[in-house]
């Protein structure tokens, strides 16, 4: 007896989102399509540090993967990924086994270093989004009830996310608190200028715009422990804060490398141009989780968002016995880096401006991609 093949997804990302859509519109037959996730409602990390600021609602920033998967006649598995046994194929998931002939993997990054003595106890990591979500309502909803009490805020990390945390923030707390002494926000990060990853006007600007908006800029700080109250970092430098958040570089969770599927150092799932795993071609990956081993670029959702048309032509290309195509994602991209004031700064290769344009831009664009999976 024929049996239909299994594709199960794991995770839903901004690639997987993309590529189930796609499946929506141009369905194969013989396929049974599975998603697993953990959670109902994904975010898309363009809009976050908006959501954050208060300038978007939580319904306008989430995909709902239920109803998503329905479009895609999936199955929608609620439960948590665990392992992967790669000699009977199976998902170990919190809750029993699911079995696949094809297996994809979008299920983003975790932030690194939590090996910082204190820092599983204390801090709040930007994500997974959920639980660091959870965390910024409790604070706002603390804030509004006791708007006289003194609220310190420190944030690990200075790259982009980090950066726009720290001013959408402020954004929105500076509306509860109408005494700017009574609230206090550190950034802190490790090197010597911020956003290292973008160019040197766009550094410059953004660290003039944190000490503008009188956020305390801590440069060249390795943070060494945490305590319960503060952060202590390896000049001796202690920063006492109620709140402290962790938002430094993307690292993968520790059951993906102990699948056996071939990772690169940091425990991501290395790829080939067809964004199939180089140890296992019969499971895919992209997004924050996948490296490409010849097109290496930054853990960014703009690379993400790019690899969902491709990923979904070549699951096809695999399940009908047809070659999978390579994928060369692009070597700049433009980034636009929201300052919490709908303004944005325009980031590409070495140019860089600040202007409401740019925030008008970032809006149009974030909107675009949402409403694709608005009305199902």
């Amino acid at each position: 007896m024929f049996m239909n093949q299994k594709l199960v997804l794991i995770g839903g990302g901004h690639s997987h989102a993309i590529a189930l859509r796609q499946w929506g519109l141009n369905p194969l037959p013989d396929v049974d399509l599975t998603l697993i996730s953990d959670v109902e409602q994904t975010p898309y990390s363009g809009m976050l540090p908006g959501h954050v600021a208060g300038f978007y609602s939580y319904d306008e920033t989430h995909i709902d993967l239920r109803s998503l998967a329905k479009f895609a006649g999936a199955e929608f598995v609620g439960d948590r990924a665990i392992g992967i046994d790669l000699e009977s194929n199976q998902v170990i998931c919190a809750s029993g086994q699911l079995k696949f002939d094809y297996l994809s993997l979008d299920i983003g990054s975790i932030p690194q270093t939590l090996t910082v003595p204190g820092a599983k106890e204390y801090v709040i990591p930007a994500k997974p989004v959920p639980g660091f979500l959870d965390a910024w309502y409790k604070l706002k909803q603390s804030a509004a009830a006791h708007p006289e009490q003194p609220l310190s805020i420190a944030i690990v990390g200075g790259g982009a996310g980090g950066v726009e945390l720290a001013l959408n923030m402020q954004s929105c707390l500076k509306e509860i608190f109408k005494d700017k002494h009574i609230l206090e926000i550190h950034l802190i990060h490790r090197g010597k200028q911020l956003l290292s990853g973008h160019n040197d006007w766009v550094s410059k600007k953004l660290t003039k715009i944190i000490q503008q908006r009188g956020i305390k800029l801590h440069l060249q700080q390795d943070v060494t422990k945490v305590l319960a109250d503060r952060v202590i970092c390896q000049s001796g430098l202690e920063i006492e804060s109620n709140h402290i958040f962790w938002v430094t570089q993307a690292a993968a969770p520790s059951w993906i490398n102990e699948s056996q599927l071939k990772t690169d150092n940091q425990g991501f799932i290395l790829v080939s141009d067809t964004l199939q795993s180089i140890s296992h071609p019969h499971i895919f990956a992209a997004g924050d989780i996948a490296t490409m081993v010849n097109h290496q670029r930054p853990k960014a959702g703009v690379f993400a968002v790019r690899q969902g048309q491709p990923l979904f032509n070549n699951w096809q290309n695999i399940l009908t016995q047809q070659p999978p195509q390579s994928y060369i994602p692009q070597d700049k991209y433009l980034a636009l880096i929201g300052t919490g004031d709908h303004k944005a700064i325009a980031s590409w290769d070495f140019l860089g401006w600040r202007s409401a344009f740019f925030w008008w831009l970032k809006d149009y664009i974030d909107r675009k991609f949402m409403n694709q999976f608005i009305n199902l």
